[in-house]
């Protein structure tokens, strides 16, 4: 029997600052957005395509990244694809989220593409002052129970 994977691993930019709000239980629940750019071959040029992928991070993790987590910010973002499905006036609607296990901050904030040293996957000090920001954050098992209930938004 073949076993299944779900396995997604991001490097982008965030589009703006990350949302948090709280369960009703008070476990925190981080929303962002990244882009990730793509070269395509049109012809005789390269342009840039953009993706957008939404992603959560749940938890301690995202009390600890939520002031790091800005606009313009590089980060890595590694978890799994969640599918939710709901219907609202009679149609049906879905939407894939990426579920973030670890997140490690690659950037200062608002650094631009190719800035500074280090800005595609060493997790050095910035070089800029900013406050001391955990380099990435885990998240266990435990966080992502099956309680879309739970959640008022």
């Amino acid at each position: 029997m073949a076993i299944d994977i779900n396995v997604v691993v991001l490097v982008g930019r965030l589009t703006r600052d990350c949302e948090v709000r709280s369960t009703q239980s008070g476990t925190s629940v981080c929303r962002f957005s990244i882009a990730v750019n793509r070269r395509k071959k049109t012809g005789d040029s390269w342009s840039d395509e953009a993706n957008f992928f939404d992603v959560v991070l749940m938890g301690r993790s995202a009390d600890s990244l939520r002031s790091y987590l800005t606009k313009g910010r590089q980060v890595s973002v590694e978890g799994e694809l969640r599918q939710s499905r709901w219907e609202q006036d009679g149609q049906s609607h879905s939407r894939v989220e990426i579920m973030a296990n670890n997140v490690q901050l690659l950037s200062a904030p608002g650094a631009q593409s190719g800035s500074e040293p280090g800005s595609y996957g060493n997790t050095r000090a910035p070089q800029q002052s900013a406050p001391a920001a955990p380099a990435s954050a885990q998240v266990g098992p435990e966080a992502f129970e099956d309680n879309d209930s739970d959640i008022p938004f």
